[in-house]
């Protein structure tokens, strides 16, 4: 698997949720997780969740980067620093963020991503990068809508869908992969 790139930190950066083409670019990572974690909290204290010091610190793990992080990968941090070493920490904290609007999961991938927009209705398609796994939430209204009257017209309700995109990001495309 290829390194990840590193974020350059910026102060005009336009913030991951403003551009979904941020998650495949240099920016302010630290002002784009910030933002979300900031936001995250806010849902969730308004929903009356508890944001826990341990689903606090996996989705602070998924703010890390743009990229899927599978249960076991979660796991393996959480152990590191002493959240515990068992299955279930990682997946009841990866659930309570899916449940939460918090990540989603990347079926592709068998993987989860925090969710770049916390508390905003919104049908995202994922477009997932088949060289580095990096993973962008780019707005697919118009599919999920598309989706929708295909369905509507033999009578299906969708109730839940997952788009996802699989292809190459500009950095791995540039690289010739």
């Amino acid at each position: 698997m290829a390194q990840s790139r590193p974020h350059v930190h910026s102060d005009d950066c336009p913030g991951c949720h403003a551009a979904p083409e941020v998650a495949f670019a240099r920016h302010d990572h630290s002002h784009c997780s910030g933002d979300v974690l900031a936001r995250a909290e806010a849902l969730a204290n308004a929903q009356g969740a508890r944001l826990t010091p341990v689903r606090r610190r996996v989705l602070e793990i998924l703010l890390e980067e743009h990229r899927a992080l599978g249960a076991y990968d979660v796991l393996q941090r959480l152990a590191a620093e002493g959240f515990g070493n068992q299955p279930p920490v990682a997946y009841r904290a990866l659930d309570f963020l899916v449940e939460n609007g918090l990540a989603h999961r990347i079926r592709r991938l068998n993987a989860f991503a925090a969710c770049m927009h916390p508390g905003e209705a919104h049908a995202p398609a994922f477009l997932i990068c088949r060289h580095c796994n990096h993973v962008a939430e780019a707005p697919a209204a118009a599919v999920r809508a598309a989706l929708d009257g295909a369905a509507a017209e033999m009578g299906f309700l969708i109730e839940r869908s997952n788009i996802e995109a699989l292809g190459l990001c500009p950095a791995c495309r540039g690289a010739g992969e």
